[in-house]
């Protein structure tokens, strides 16, 4: 079974304006690149079904539902502030972005195809009532909340955006069946301010929430050393039966909203890494949105081609050239190849702990924190 994309281009009018970080052309410039690099064809590409009311209140209120089609600033919803301006339209693209999202997460679980993306999902921040750092809906949320309605009883949520996944956290805090993962700048540096390692899951649900707190500065071989000692371990006891992922960029040293320092090629291993662990843990069911990403010249339209083609199997080797039409269509700071150089070699943590490093403090302090619910040595 081919790889399924599910993409129209109405999905790409989600964005707050030409000034905005959240502007225009990041989902359309990584699709126009992956098609010029083969990708596509590699892909069963479907539409977008249209926006559905029904599927937003999975997670949304009706009140805040109104309050979005109103198009009105109404602050105490997050509407019409600097991060979040009001725009004619957003509630249709953003209830099509559930859609899309909901789809891919539809053709995974019925089997018509093992795994499914929708690049521009991965609206992270949104809560049930809140506007809130770009997000208007929560896409991940309303996919995970259909998974279980037609039975998914274990869904791993993955976060490898530099911001903390604090919706889709707060969402399913107290749900044992859904186990968010969030790998992330420290929220003593950046928004949203959560994820912290203590934050382990509600009362109700113990050990539903793993968060990496990752410091300013960390790069590839620090963040993938990291992600190695936190998310196998874990997923090894909760055996999920679907992965849906969100993959903002937004790590690379080059975003100006972030203070991580990884590289095309460290995002590219750490897209195939999570595909390692859908086929380990959940017979390859995996479904994988966007996000975050603001260096949109130099950055997302690569890193989301090679995310593109390790969902299809077919890894993009770094040294490849970018095509001349696209670097053309891009401008003159379009990188010419697919990767940056950087080096992903990474020493595990079963080869022992640096105590005054603070990265190793941070695998440490979540190891310490989640670890023992489940069962799991954090000193092993």
């Amino acid at each position: 079974m081919r790889a399924r994309l599910v993409h129209s281009d109405e999905l790409t009018r989600y964005d707050f304006g030409e000034a905005h970080p959240m502007g225009p052309g990041r989902v359309r410039m990584a699709i126009e690149l992956a098609r010029q690099l083969g990708v596509l064809d590699l892909l069963e590409v479907v539409p977008a079904p249209p926006p559905d009311d029904d599927l937003v209140r999975l997670v949304h209120t009706d009140a805040y539902i109104a309050a979005v089609k109103s198009g009105e600033p109404q602050l105490h919803f997050g509407i019409g502030t600097q991060d979040n301006p009001v725009v004619p339209g957003m509630h249709e693209v953003a209830a099509r972005v559930c859609a899309a999202t909901t789809e891919a997460a539809r053709a995974v679980w019925s089997g018509e195809t093992n795994r499914a993306a929708n690049m521009a999902g991965g609206l992270h921040h949104a809560m049930p009532e809140l506007t809130s750092g770009f997000c208007v809906y929560n896409d991940c949320a309303v996919a995970i909340k259909w998974l279980q309605q037609q039975g998914a009883e274990r869904i791993v949520y993955l976060d490898i955006d530099a911001h903390h996944g604090d919706g889709v956290q707060t969402i399913f805090y107290d749900d044992p069946g859904v186990l968010t993962i969030s790998l992330h700048e420290s929220p003593v540096h950046l928004f949203p301010g959560t994820g912290f390692a203590s934050e382990v899951g509600g009362r109700q649900a113990p050990g539903s929430a793993v968060n990496v707190a990752l410091p300013p500065g960390i790069d590839d071989a620090g963040w993938l050393r990291a992600f190695d000692a936190i998310v196998p371990p874990v997923l090894e006891e909760f055996r999920p039966q679907i992965i849906v992922s969100q993959h903002g960029c937004d790590a690379h040293a080059d975003d100006p909203l972030t203070d991580l320092d990884l590289s095309i090629d460290g995002q590219r291993e750490s897209y195939l890494m999570v595909a390692e662990l859908a086929e380990k843990y959940c017979e390859d069911r995996w479904v994988a949105t966007g996000g975050g990403g603001y260096a949109l010249e130099t950055v997302v339209p690569r890193a989301w081609a090679h995310l593109l083609a390790v969902l299809a199997d077919q890894p993009i080797p770094l040294d490849t050239p970018t095509p001349a039409a696209w670097r053309e269509l891009m401008g003159p700071n379009a990188p010419a190849s697919m990767g940056d150089g950087g080096d992903t070699v990474f020493e595990p943590v079963t080869w022992g702990y640096n105590p005054s490093s603070r990265l190793d403090q941070a695998i440490i302090a979540t190891r310490r924190s989640a670890f023992p619910e489940f069962g799991l040595d954090p000193d092993f």
